[in-house]
């Protein structure tokens, strides 16, 4: 059995509406918007089975849904939205290796998917991996992955690393709209950047790319509260330091600042597990991710963090 047209429709990727709209923002990827596909295609077993899956992410109870997304797996090996579900629940999981494969096996499928491929690079961030170690594996000979890679790094404030996406696709309404945001997000970021370095002067003793620099230009960065490129410094010290939790935390507030609470929850949580010891940061993390769940209406995973936040620190 082959993946109804609506469901792929529908789980296709976020509409891109207009251009006119991609000029003043870029759309949000939405996760479980897919529950209110009708799966007039598929039994009545296989349809109790996905959404009893869906309803179990959205509670937050991921073994149940893994394993109830991979008895629908069995009933039908072929269906691609499926295994994009379950590369999202092995994320929440932290179970990045087989995240990716079935990431990957749905992207392959799918190509065009806006939604899979934000989905894949999800995966490989986790596990601090460049995708050009992976390129020989991926669609780079088509124009619209590649637009929508593009277009994720582009949201994901990795503005750099989109510019060279677009040097390699064919040129269309869409790349020459979508190149012009990106210009102008590398103008903000380098200004934010040449900024943050100039108030942190007195620690240009520390080695470029140090551990000890990039505290320093991010606690600059804080302080001023200049936000705007602090999510892409994290990342770049991440990259060094995947290990160090204070710069999952300054990327977590970046992520609060410009309303991507999902993308901070995911960071935040991520640097929680590297966290030992270190009270006043714990507070920190937990602050933000008690903001961030409110964002999203989780009071009750709000109030979790609240409640972990000690006094005195």
């Amino acid at each position: 059995m082959k993946t109804s047209p609506i469901i792929s429709a529908f789980f296709g990727g976020i509409l891109l509406t207009s251009l006119s709209m991609r000029a003043q923002e870029t759309p949000e990827i939405e996760e479980n918007e897919s529950a209110e596909v009708f799966l007039e295609d598929y039994s009545d077993d296989f349809q109790d089975k996905f959404f009893e899956g869906l309803k179990q992410k959205s509670i937050e109870n991921y073994d149940r849904a893994i394993n109830l997304m991979l008895e629908c797996k069995q009933l039908d090996p072929n269906n691609y939205v499926v295994d994009h579900e379950l590369a999202q629940l092995y994320v929440k999981e932290k179970q990045y290796p087989v995240a990716e494969e079935y990431a990957l096996t749905a992207l392959l499928a799918e190509p065009n998917n806006l939604w899979y491929t934000n989905t894949y690079i999800e995966v490989l961030q986790k596990q601090q991996k460049s995708i050009e170690a992976l390129r020989a594996q991926l669609p780079f000979d088509n124009s619209k992955f590649k637009e929508n890679l593009a277009l994720v790094y582009y949201r994901k404030g990795r503005a750099k690393a989109a510019k060279a996406i677009l040097t390699e696709t064919p040129k269309s309404n869409f790349t020459q709209i979508l190149s012009v945001k990106i210009d102008d997000l590398i103008e903000v970021q380098e200004a934010a950047i040449t900024r943050s370095s100039f108030s942190t002067t007195n620690n240009n003793r520390a080695e470029s790319g140090s551990f000890e620099q990039y505290r320093a230009r991010i606690q600059g960065m804080l302080r001023t509260n200049n936000y705007l490129a602090l999510d892409q410094v994290a990342e770049e010290a991440l990259e060094s330091y995947p290990s160090q939790p204070y710069f999952y935390y300054a990327q977590g507030y970046a992520f609060n600042k410009k309303s991507k609470p999902r993308d901070a929850i995911e960071s935040l949580e991520t640097g929680l597990d590297y966290l030992v010891g270190d009270i006043a940061l714990a507070n920190k993390f937990y602050k933000e991710l008690a903001d961030a769940y409110n964002s999203i209406n989780n009071s009750v995973k709000a109030n979790m963090y609240l409640r972990k936040i000690k006094p005195g620190f």
